[in-house]
């Protein structure tokens, strides 16, 4: 694989300018990120830099930056917005780790399991707050959005809570609360650095687009990893998510299967019961390896990645969208 940013996922910058060019704005942000987690209130800080400082793939962040290169990357809101979605991104793991009552996040213990529930919903909160007080410098368009992004979240997250109705499209739910959850964010990373260059309303939208399409693939692809990997080498072990019974893209698809065949009987019986037993687990992974659901799900995570690739059409030809393009055929090949 070409030489890349270090944005954590691995994936090319061909060209070396651009390249650099990524690096050290990504310095920046992770300056200015140390910056905004700290409190005059010293366990706060200790709280905040938790999960900044455990890592992760600071996705969002190269997303704002990429966009930036659709305008001048130098603008000053730039770096400033990176940082306000990589804080609301953080922000939300704390929560996410309270309702689903997780013990590890990003290799290390999580808030609530380290302190307690109360800590990690207030250290979100705080860092809600840190990224709506940088958000604020960047004027009122980009807090309108911010608010409606946040919406989006909130929405994505209770129809995840509150589960489909039984008569229902499961597996158009559970899309549904991904383009919510996961997509609203990501596309307002590439929103936020296009619009704050000063690139075109028109790239602007269409960069925006690109990113939630991108981002939904990307999803696809963890959950396709969650079944298919062989390794922690994409920060979880595999069948973390079958094994704490959340029911990703291949699960649901394997759930919807009319077949009536001893192994698809088998299949639904383990999920349908408790899989922190490993032999249980391990049965019910080999299974779902095997299951034709896994093709559907790749099948889906392609449909995504080239409705992606579709929305680059109208941009300009510069080097970060070769990059947005190499993106694309990347969030598929990682799965294979």
């Amino acid at each position: 694989m070409p030489r890349g940013a270090q944005s954590g996922i691995g994936f090319p910058v061909a060209d070396p300018r651009l390249d650099e060019a990524l690096r050290t704005k990504l310095e920046a942000v992770e300056d200015l990120l140390r910056v905004s987690v700290k409190s005059e209130y010293p366990f706060v800080t200790e709280t905040s830099r938790h999960l900044v400082v455990a890592g992760g793939k600071r996705f969002r962040p190269l997303l704002v930056l990429l966009g930036s290169h659709f305008g001048d990357p130098d603008a000053a809101g730039v770096v400033p917005a990176a940082v306000v979605v990589e804080l609301t991104h953080v922000a939300t793991l704390y929560h996410d780790d309270v309702m689903d009552e997780a013990e590890l996040r990003r290799g290390v213990q999580s808030a609530n399991a380290r302190w307690d529930n109360t800590i990690a919903i207030l250290t979100g909160d705080f860092l809600f707050a840190r990224a709506s007080d940088l958000l604020a410098d960047l004027g009122p368009e980009a807090v309108r959005i911010q608010a409606r992004t946040f919406e989006r979240l909130v929405h994505g997250q209770i129809r995840e809570t509150v589960g489909p109705d039984p008569s229902g499209d499961h597996v158009a739910h559970y899309l549904r609360v991904l383009h919510d959850k996961t997509a609203s964010l990501i596309a307002t990373s590439g929103r936020f650095g296009a619009m704050l260059s000063g690139a075109d309303p028109a790239v602007v939208d269409q960069v925006a687009m690109y990113c939630e399409r991108i981002g939904m693939a990307f999803q696809l692809s963890d959950d396709l990893l969650d079944i298919a990997g062989d390794s922690g080498e994409f920060g979880k072990l595999p069948g973390t998510d079958l094994r704490e019974g959340v029911h990703t893209l291949p699960v649901l698809y394997a759930l919807r299967s009319a077949s009536d065949s001893a192994a698809d009987a088998r299949l639904r019986e383990l999920l349908d019961g408790d899989l922190g037993d490993d032999d249980r687990h391990a049965e019910a992974l080999a299974l779902l390896r095997a299951h034709p659901a896994m093709d559907e799900a790749y099948a889906t995570l392609r449909r995504h990645a080239d409705d992606a690739r579709d929305a680059l059409a109208p941009l300009p030809d510069v080097p970060a969208r070769a990059v947005f393009e190499s993106l694309c055929d990347y969030v598929v090949a990682r799965t294979v």
